[in-house]
């Protein structure tokens, strides 16, 4: 995949992703819906992105359901989407096993429809107990998945079956707060068998570059919530990426971020492909964005204090609420000890507003 990544989150943008960018390779749990219910204002701005010449392509981790389910979901919710345009990580996983074991190998699902559906489609044959001498398990996330299915994929794996896991993902987020992902129950496996899985879904890139051929994009962007699957994948895939806050990931991690997991830009939600993003520049000792200043004082800690006015236009103003947070990521990832241990504290009022909206404030 040949884009060239551009400059990283002190850089900004100064036209809309929509502008510079022919596709986003979109995320889907956490970016375009959270549960059953599309994040809001969402669907809108996905279709001013498509509007404004973006293409979309949708590349998830949930092996739960097919891709025609998927892209049905996606339509209802005001986001028109066919089945070709979605990648899911059970595809992923199965084209994996079909091309290690050969077409017709008997695999054992665990998971959700979806991981069946994409097992059959790619030729393989589905079993149902480890009984059936399966040459590998793959293991996908299910709401119903449960003890029989767990325990019917460790006796395999103790057989000698191959784990794959469509995705490690630890959590999955819901309108209640972040719930066990598929990565929990994978976890299960793994610790009763000693084996591990191996592991076919996003960070890895195959994902994002299938999405690419599939759409012919020449400059994709990845737009997702999660560090270790999102943004690490936009990184080994060459990718530009834009982080969102609507699903799973909290400004306290971001601001501990390892290199591999920075994102190129940042946004409440998706709708951030559609405006320009303020660059994170070197001033007043530290890093300003917009209206805000953040740098770190004798003992290490970060401070984010309002900045004095220098525009006659009012450089102050912030609006998407994230000036503040951009220029403490800037300030946490320039240090020489790293992100590690990240300490933040308030210069002024406005300030210990900000952080307390974004529950960095020390208590």
């Amino acid at each position: 995949m040949s884009t060239g990544r551009p400059p990283a989150l002190a850089a900004g943008s100064t036209r809309p992703p929509a502008e510079l960018f022919d596709v986003a390779l979109l995320d889907l749990d956490g970016v375009v819906y959270v549960g059953p219910d599309a994040v809001p204002g969402v669907p809108e701005g996905l279709a001013a992105a498509r509007a404004a010449g973006m293409r979309l392509g949708f590349v998830t981790n949930n092996a739960a359901r097919p891709p025609e389910e998927v892209a049905a979901h996606l339509s209802e919710l005001g986001v028109p989407a066919v089945p070709d345009q979605v990648i899911t990580s059970s595809q992923a996983a199965a084209t994996v096993v079909a091309e290690t074991f050969g077409a017709g190998a008997r695999v054992l699902p665990v998971g959700g429809p979806g991981v069946a559906a994409a097992l059959r489609a790619a030729g393989l044959t589905v079993v149902e107990r480890a009984e059936d001498e399966p040459v590998a398990v793959v293991q996908g996330y299910g709401r119903e998945v449960g003890w029989q299915q767990v325990a019917e994929a460790v006796v395999a794996v103790r057989r000698g079956a191959r784990h794959v896991a469509t995705n490690a993902d630890a959590t999955i987020p819901s309108p209640r707060g972040p719930l066990p992902g598929n990565g929990a129950m994978v976890g299960v496996v793994r610790d009763v068998t000693g084996v591990e899985p191996l592991v076919t879904g996003k960070p890895d890139p195959a994902m994002h570059a299938e999405c690419v051929r599939r759409t012919g994009a020449q400059r994709p962007l990845v737009v997702g919530d999660r560090l270790d699957t999102d943004i690490e994948g936009s990184h080994r895939a060459g990718a530009a990426s834009l982080l969102v806050l609507s699903g799973v990931t909290v400004p306290a991690t971001l601001l501990a971020a390892r290199p591999d997991h920075r994102p190129d830009l940042l946004a409440p939600d998706a709708r951030g492909v559609l405006v320009a993003h303020p660059p994170v520049t070197a001033a007043d000792g530290g890093w300003r964005c917009g209206g805000w200043v953040a740098a770190a004082d004798g003992d290490g800690t970060l401070v984010l204090r309002t900045a004095g006015r220098t525009e006659p236009d009012g450089d102050d103003r912030d609006g998407d609420g994230l000036d503040g947070l951009r220029a403490l990521c800037v300030a946490a990832w320039s240090r020489e000890s790293g992100a590690d241990g990240v300490r933040v504290r308030a210069g002024d009022e406005r300030a210990r507003a900000a952080l307390a909206g974004w529950d960095l404030e020390p208590r």
